[in-house]
């Protein structure tokens, strides 16, 4: 499992440079600590993809801790990338991948 875990964050990454939503410098320090559901109050969902649920993560995979539970982005990803239209396609596809191949997930 960790290995199809790990090919779905290497497409994310990829997806989110091709849409040209990689950001090049990390956000200011005070955005990543929030304390709301994907930072949704300092961060765009891509920033918080990023810097957070990426290293993250790769960090669990690399440590060969166990994954979360379960992991729902797709719906905030739908609501942040709809402006996107189908140009997020793909980007919103690889989302719902991951969100279903987390070991908890249905």
């Amino acid at each position: 499992m960790p290995d199809t875990i790990q090919q779905l964050l290497s497409a994310l990454e990829a997806e989110l440079k091709q849409l040209q939503l990689w950001s090049a410098s990390p956000p200011d320090i005070r955005a990543l600590e929030s304390t709301l559901p994907f930072c949704c109050d300092t961060l765009p969902l891509e920033q918080w993809l990023q810097f957070i649920f990426l290293p993250r993560m790769q960090a669990l995979i690399d440590a060969r801790l166990n994954l979360p539970g379960k992991i729902g982005i797709l719906p905030i990803a739908e609501e942040a990338f709809k402006q996107h239209g189908e140009s997020a396609a793909p980007l919103l596809r690889i989302i719902a991948r991951i969100d279903t191949h987390v070991p908890g997930a249905k």
